[in-house]
C-alpha cells in the first residue's frame, strides 16, 4: 500500500512535530508501507524520509522541478519523481496513493489536505484520510470546520471524511481498518 504524507519543509518547527514525523515514518516502514511525500530534505519532510529509510522502508518523493533546481530534494529517495509544477505534484501524489496522512504544516500542507478532502466530498476518491493533530496543532482548523458546518458551507457529515489522530499509531490503525463505503454527501 502507498501512503501519502503531507507535511512541512520548515526547519524552524518545534521538536514535538519533528518527533511526530520520525515516529510516523518508523511505523509506516515497519508495517511495510511505501511512503509518498513531497520529496524535500528539510523540516518534517526530511525527518519523515530519513525515518522511513532508517527503519528499512521505501520512500517516494514527488517534487516540482523548481524545488529540485534549488537543491532541496532528498536525493536518497528510493524513487524521486520530478514534476513540472505544484499542481502536477499533487495530481501524481493523489493518483499513486491509497491513503493520506497530514502532519502539521503550513499553507502547502493545508492546501494539499483541502484538495484531498474536496475530491472526497465530490466522490472522486474514497480513500482513507487522517490528520495527526500533534500538540493540538489543528485545533483551530477543526473549530473553523465546525463553524463552516453550522453556517451550512460544509456538508453535514463532513467528519465522516477523515479521522483525527493524536499519534502515528492511531493514524495507521485507522488506515488499516478503513473499509471504503459509498460516501454520500448530506447537504443541510
Amino acid at each position: 500500500m502507498n501512503v501519502c504524507v503531507f507535511c512541512s519543509s520548515s526547519n524552524s518547527v518545534n521538536d514535538v512535530y519533528r518527533e511526530t514525523a520520525r515516529n510516523l515514518g518508523k511505523i509506516l516502514a515497519e508495517r511495510g508501507y511505501n511512503v509518498i511525500y513531497g520529496g524535500g530534505n528539510n523540516g518534517l519532510m526530511g525527518e519523515l524520509a530519513l525515518s522511513v529509510q532508517g527503519s528499512g522502508g521505501k520512500i517516494t518523493g514527488v517534487i516540482p522541478k523548481v524545488f529540485m533546481d534549488k537543491g532541496v530534494a532528498h536525493d536518497q529517495c528510493d524513487e524521486l519523481v520530478v514534476t513540472r509544477n505544484l499542481r502536477e505534484r499533487k495530481q501524481v501524489m493523489e493518483q499513486r496513493s491509497d491513503a493520506f496522512i497530514a502532519l502539521p504544516g503550513g499553507f502547502g500542507t493545508l492546501e494539499e489536505l483541502m484538495e484531498i478532502l474536496t475530491l472526497k466530498t465530490l466522490g472522486l476518491h474514497n480513500k482513507p484520510v487522517t490528520v495527526i493533530d500533534s500538540n493540538d496543532f489543528y485545533k483551530y482548523l477543526f473549530d473553523f470546520f465546525r463553524h463552516m458546518s453550522r453556517e451550512h458551507f460544509l456538508i453535514r457529515n463532513y467528519t465522516d471524511m477523515f479521522y483525527i489522530a493524536q499519534k502515528g499509531t492511531e493514524a495507521v490503525s485507522y488506515i488499516e481498518n478503513y473499509r471504503p463505503g459509498h460516501f454520500s454527501p448530506q447537504w443541510s
